[in-house]
């Protein structure tokens, strides 16, 4: 579990492609303080673990099914990345709740300057943009951020400068591709409204209902 507050940016060292997975070698600092075998840390969104370390760098792998599902297929040597740990029980929650499962990957559409901050618009795959609501969560390349909009298939994000200068946003603009995770909260409401509906939705097996449809 992470809480989406991005510790540093590390840097990918070296990029093993197999078929449809990946080796990776990052460079990193912080993360590897209290770093060990097994550890789960967050890469751009992504929950990965830990198979190898030194000193200043990590290594993971990249199973078929997170290749397919996110942008760590785009990395190549030298490609910047968001590094967090996962959460400790005693720590500062500083932004929400973030698993490092990816739900979809958007698409940065405009980037604009206003006064101190810098406005994103992210086009998302239809299927989860219902997940997201006006000042709600989300988690964009595995950092925590506020919706200030939503449209049919896209969402507006804003990014101080702290976060610009943090992240690996801000050195990405229209046609980047970022990591979405939904709010976990919201896609467990959903799922349970959705069970609800299903229920309501279902006959009442009666001896009324098998006689009409005629099996009594």
């Amino acid at each position: 579990m992470f809480t989406g507050i991005v510790e540093e940016i590390g840097s990918l060292k070296s990029v093993k492609n197999k078929t449809e997975s990946l080796e990776l070698q990052l460079n990193a600092e912080k993360v590897l303080e209290d770093v060990q075998l097994g550890d789960s840390i967050s890469v751009n969104g992504v929950c990965l673990t830990v198979t190898d370390y030194t000193k200043n760098t990590v290594s993971f792998d990249v199973m078929p099914e997170t290749y397919r599902a996110t942008t760590l297929n785009e990395l190549s040597q030298g490609s910047p990345v968001n590094l967090e740990r996962a959460m400790s029980a005693g720590g500062r929650f500083g932004g929400h709740l973030v698993s490092g499962h990816i739900d979809g990957t958007g698409k940065i559409v405009s980037k604009k300057p206003e006064s101190n901050a810098i406005y994103y618009e992210i086009e998302l795959p239809g299927d989860i943009i219902h997940y997201f609501v006006y000042k709600g969560s989300i988690a964009v390349d595995g950092t925590s951020l506020t919706v200030y909009g939503v449209e049919e298939n896209k969402v507006t994000i804003s990014l101080i400068p702290h976060t610009v200068e943090h992240t690996v946003l801000g050195g990405k603009g229209p046609g980047d591709h970022v990591n979405i995770e939904c709010d976990m909260i919201g896609k467990y409401v959903a799922h349970f409204l959705q069970g609800q509906q299903s229920e309501q939705s279902k006959p009442d097996v009666s001896m009324g209902f098998l006689k009409d449809n005629g099996f009594a």
